[in-house]
C-alpha cells in the first residue's frame, strides 16, 4: 500500500477525484492476465486489491505487486509495449485509467501534468532503487529498505512524509467510491 502514497501524495484532491472518475473498476480472477508482454497498453492500472505476479518472457515471477501499486507507468511514459506480464495471483480489483483521458487532460491543465509526471518519477525512483538494492547496488543490505526496496516504516522519504496523511486519506476515497 505504501507505494500508492508516493502517487497520491504528489497529486491532488481533485487529481485522485478526476483518476476515480475517468477510471473504471476491473474485477480479475486467480489466473487472469491483466497485461501480455510486448503488448501496446491503452490504460494505467492501480491495484485496489489482491495481489499480481510479474512474469518475465519464461513466464518465471520477477516480483509480486499488490494494493496500491501501479501498472503500465513505464508504457505510458515511453509509449513502449509492455516489459513484463502480469497474473492474477487471486482475486484482484484494479483501477484501470484510461491513457488517452490522462494525456487530454494533460494537455489541457498543465499543473496536473507536472503533478502527474512527478508522482511517476517518484514511483519509479522507488521501485529503481528496490531492484538496485535487490541486485547489491548502492547500500549495504541493512540500508533501511524493505524486501520490495520500500523504505521501512518511520523511514519514508521527507517528500512523502510532508503528503502522506493526504496520501492515505486520497486513497481511503478513492477505495469508498469505487468499492461503493
Amino acid at each position: 500500500m505504501r507505494r500508492v502514497l508516493y502517487i497520491l501524495g504528489q497529486l491532488t484532491d481533485q487529481d485522485a477525484d478526476w483518476l476515480a472518475g475517468v477510471g473504471s473498476r476491473r474485477q480479475l480472477r486467480a489466473g487472469d492476465i491483466l497485461v501480455r508482454q510486448g503488448s501496446q497498453l491503452d490504460e494505467l492500472y492501480i491495484v485496489l486489491d489482491g495481489e499480481m505476479s510479474i512474469l518475465s518472457a519464461n513466464n518465471r515471477e520477477i516480483a509480486r505487486v499488490g494494493v496500491g501499486d501501479m501498472l503500465g507507468e513505464m508504457s505510458f511514459v515511453d509509449d513502449s509495449p509492455a516489459s513484463a506480464s502480469v497474473r492474477a495471483l487471486g482475486a484482484v480489483l484494479v483501477l484501470a485509467v484510461p491513457q488517452a483521458q490522462i494525456a487530454a487532460r494533460m494537455a489541457d491543465d498543465p499543473a496536473f501534468a507536472a503533478r502527474f509526471y512527478k508522482a511517476i518519477a517518484v514511483f519509479l525512483a522507488d521501485r529503481l532503487r528496490g531492484a538496485l538494492a535487490r541486485f547489491g547496488y548502492g547500500e549495504a543490505a541493512d540500508d533501511g529498505a524493505d524486501a520490495a526496496g520500500l523504505l521501512r516504516a518511520g523511514e519514508l522519504d521527507g517528500q512523502v512524509m510532508d503528503n502522506l496523511h493526504l496520501a492515505g486519506s486520497r486513497f481511503e476515497r478513492l477505495l469508498q467510491r469505487l468499492m461503493g
